[in-house]
């Protein structure tokens, strides 16, 4: 498999999971602006939607959309438990942390990378998403992870959006469960080859 990505955008959400799975697979950096690959590429002709993640199977199928991504990984490595199996209860339970972070975090951090975009109006994002963070920062009460104490595929989707904010410099010092569970999640092992891997940690 070929996972194109760009370092420390919401590829590293499936680069994670990747990792956690145990898979194999090739790492094809992608820049975004220009959307080319590090060979010149047109990365168009790969992913006509431009961006990534994009995950090529061996099949030579395209898979794109973050969370469809994740769930299929867990599933390729269901011994790993990054996903409950698809006919348990908790399968829906995943799927609707995948959906709150894609719909209610990412696209709302997302335009704060936008230099076109005013600043009242990023503000405006910033205000919705600390709201977010604090209705994570309550369902993590007693809690190591999103599911409770097993980590997931939602897990490194969560930790990605943390990485934003803390790129954007917000303070969520008071959201104690959260910076926690932040702590938690970013001292895993394949978490931090992740990191290494896309160039955002140096190695040790």
């Amino acid at each position: 498999m070929k996972l194109y990505y760009s370092p420390g955008a919401c590829s590293l959400s499936p680069h994670i999971a990747l990792l956690e799975a145990g898979l194999p697979y090739d790492l094809v950096k992608v820049d975004l602006r220009a959307k080319k690959l590090e060979n010149g590429d047109d990365y168009l002709t790969v992913n006509p939607k431009g961006q990534v993640p994009a995950l090529a199977l061996d099949s030579g199928e395209l898979v794109t959309e973050g969370p469809v991504i994740v769930q299929m990984i867990a599933d390729k490595a269901a011994d790993k438990n990054l996903a409950p199996t698809r006919d348990h209860a908790d399968r829906y339970k995943l799927q609707a942390w995948l959906t709150y972070i894609n719909s209610e975090l990412h696209k709302n951090i997302g335009p704060q990378f936008s230099p076109a975009l005013a600043d009242d109006a990023k503000a405006f994002f910033k205000d919705r998403v600390m709201g977010k963070f604090k209705y994570v920062d309550g369902e993590l009460a007693g809690k190591d992870y999103l599911m409770g104490k097993q980590f997931t595929v939602a897990d490194g989707y969560m930790f990605t959006m943390l990485s934003w904010a803390e790129r954007m410099k917000w303070d969520l010092a008071d959201l104690s469960n959260l910076m926690a569970y932040k702590a938690r999640v970013g001292a895993r092992p394949k978490v931090q080859e992740a990191l290494t891997k896309e160039g955002l940690l140096k190695a040790a």
